[in-house]
């Protein structure tokens, strides 16, 4: 692994690039720690759908969500650990690559990442944090692996049921077709002959991804946890439902429901309309909900 120390005035933490080698890709992220603590808590924060970077960014949408999140718990003591997703470092000419990657590509690589920092023995807990689609991930990774979890605006149902809820939405006309198409994939096979409106949704490239991601059922994963779960969901999500927040807490009623009052899919206060809400997406200078913050807190400090 490689280390890379930059010093901040403003800030009471050391941040470190630190790099991990997995058994498919080298996963690079940034360890914050904060000073002058000991042992501290470990958060690793797991970023959410597509091409997402470790600060919770792609390549279209800037909104610096996962930055904010590390930075204002390592100011409160927490360390953090945030990676960009190993889809980043693939390039058009990585084909073999692109092919092979599933839904377990991801979970392994969680696993690694907390492997890693498990045999440090520099932390008193280690605690993961799944975000959006992260949240599943961090929640198989997490099995006999981490001291807590915490679901970050994550979906309590499995792929293919928000799929086809979504496409009914905005093209009820292709809601049969979709069903048609997610009960193949379900069985494990490819698909060739559906309407090419729904390409982008179901293209070649795509389908052996989902073939496995529409395999785990959030409510399943979550059940099997044995160790502490918060599950926090914003009221101002347009993504994920606070019904998918109580479906995970009824799937595993040990867990810790907390529900935020207008913060958003990526943690942001929203006191206007969805054109508030969607802007959000693309403003990196908009912080983080304090209430996160504090909220993960006082969950992390009550851990025995």
């Amino acid at each position: 692994f490689t280390t890379h120390i930059v010093f901040s005035q403003k800030n009471n933490f050391q941040e470190n690039k630190i790099d991990i080698q997995t058994n498919t890709e080298t996963i690079y992220g940034t360890l914050l720690t904060p000073n002058s603590v000991k042992k501290p808590p470990l958060v690793i924060l797991i970023p959410g759908s597509g091409p997402t970077d470790r600060d919770g960014n792609n390549a279209i949408m800037k909104n610096n969500s996962l930055k904010y999140l590390a930075e204002s718990l390592s100011n409160k003591k927490i360390a953090t650990y945030r990676f960009d997703k190993s889809v980043l470092t693939f390039t058009k000419k990585d084909t073999l690559k692109i092919k092979a990657l599933t839904f377990n590509t991801f979970i392994n690589e969680a696993i690694s990442v907390i492997e890693y920092f498990k045999k440090s023995k520099n932390y008193s807990k280690i605690i993961v944090a799944g975000h959006s689609q992260g949240s599943l991930v961090g929640m198989v990774a997490s099995q006999n692996n981490a001291d807590a979890f915490i679901s970050l605006e994550g979906a309590g149902r499995p792929i293919d049921e928000i799929l086809v809820e979504q496409i009914n939405k905005q093209a009820p006309y292709l809601k049969e077709e979709t069903i048609r198409i997610l009960k193949e994939l379900k069985q494990g096979k490819l698909v060739t002959n559906f309407n090419p409106i729904l390409s982008s949704l179901f293209n070649q490239q795509v389908q052996p991804f989902l073939i496995s991601w529409i395999q785990y059922n959030p409510q399943i994963e979550i059940k099997k946890l044995t160790i502490p779960i918060l599950i926090i969901q914003g009221t101002k999500d347009i993504q994920v439902s606070i019904k998918d927040a109580e479906l995970l807490h009824n799937a595993n009623t040990a867990s810790k429901l907390q529900l935020i009052e207008n913060m958003n899919h990526i943690f942001k206060e929203i006191n206007g309309d969805v054109n508030k809400n969607l802007q959000s997406y693309s403003n990196p200078k908009l912080p983080i909900t304090p209430i996160l913050t504090t909220n993960i807190l006082n969950y992390i400090n009550q851990l025995k």
